[in-house]
């Protein structure tokens, strides 16, 4: 009688293991059905794998419903009222620079490239704070952008040789290139430690380890010697190199997401490319001063390697130029870029 009760008791305890266990599974099935049906709500833009995953049950799904959060929230378009509010402080604060500090004269316009080029980035950070997310930002593009940042920063906090002459390169020029830095670094500390989860790594994949040797290498047999000193010299052409590449990573992002351009990221790659214009623009006009220890002959190798870095970035964006424009005129400030897939390669 007892071996009865016992083998009913256990018979029992199997039934109700069974029925947890099915009601169990049957939850999980539940669950990862309804994350998959938001990843198809979104159009399956969440990545190739996602659906996979969520049926197969690995990864983890909080990344999964992070990943499509982060879709979901850069498919929203910041407001254009930020937009003008960063070009209305930009625009007034040029006009205060050049009147009342470089009092009008022409060497100015280089600090009005470092503005601009701050400006790139201001809308960047409103891009991300707006979305909540890093989505369709290059964060190899940052890093690059971070150690240019650096190595013209290593030269011009303490030496002239690189500076505007009017009174703006005191302190406005460097001041800018700080804020300039901080705000990299803020995009980057987003994209590596607070949003990670919204961080697209695997369509930030361009080597950039090649691009900063070859800056350098570059850098150390072109340079200038307006410094007189060939290490900071070095540093600060590396810095324009660096700063020219930096473009690479985030056009292939671009590419590699599909060709879509949101408006705050062709504002950015806009400023940088006016940025440099008017880089360029100073350094024609500065160009018989610029010297260095020529290689060859009487042929000042630095100034054509400055200024061919600056056309090389202008090149880089010739595509970009146009379908900008096009967008600006006839979609406003808030536009949306759509990129042929051969103009994208």
């Amino acid at each position: 009688m007892e071996r009865k009760s016992f083998s009913k008791t256990l018979c029992m305890c199997h039934a109700n293991c069974d029925s947890m266990l099915l009601r169990f599974l049957k939850f999980e099935d539940l669950r990862r059905t309804a994350i998959l049906e938001g990843f198809l709500a979104l159009g399956g833009r969440a990545g190739p794998d996602i659906s996979s995953l969520v049926l197969a049950g690995h990864g983890s799904d909080l990344k999964m419903l992070g990943a499509m959060f982060a879709i979901q929230q850069s498919e929203k378009k910041s407001p254009p009222r930020d937009f003008l509010a960063a070009y209305a402080i930009f625009l007034a604060g040029s006009f205060a620079v050049y009147h009342l500090v470089a009092n009008g004269e022409f060497s100015s316009i280089l600090t009005m490239a470092q503005m601009i080029q701050c400006l790139a980035f201001v809308l960047l950070t409103i891009k991300s704070l707006s979305q909540g997310s890093v989505a369709g930002l290059s964060a190899k593009s940052l890093g690059l952008e971070a150690l240019a940042f650096g190595c013209r920063l290593s030269s011009t906090t303490w030496l002239n040789g690189y500076l505007p002459v009017d009174a703006s390169g005191d302190f406005v020029y460097q001041a800018v290139e700080i804020c300039s830095l901080c705000l990299v670094l803020f995009l980057l500390h987003r994209a590596f430690v607070s949003h990670r989860w919204s961080y697209e790594e695997e369509a930030d994949s361009l080597p950039v380890l090649p691009m900063v040797i070859a800056s350098l290498f570059l850098a150390a047999l072109l340079h200038a010697d307006m410094n007189s000193r060939p290490v900071f010299d070095t540093l600060w052409m590396a810095g324009l190199f660096l700063s020219v590449v930096s473009v690479l990573p985030q056009l292939w992002h671009i590419h590699q997401t599909g060709g879509v351009i949101q408006a705050c990221t062709g504002h950015y790659i806009a400023m940088l490319a006016c940025s440099r214009a008017l880089s360029g623009i100073f350094m024609w006009h500065a160009r018989f001063d610029i010297t260095c220890v020529r290689l060859v002959g009487g042929f000042n190798q630095a100034i054509w390697a400055i200024l061919g870095a600056h056309l090389l970035h202008l090149i880089l964006l010739g595509d970009f130029g146009y379908y900008y424009v096009k967008a600006v005129m006839q979609q406003g400030l808030d536009f949306k870029i759509e990129l042929p897939c051969a103009d994208m390669v």
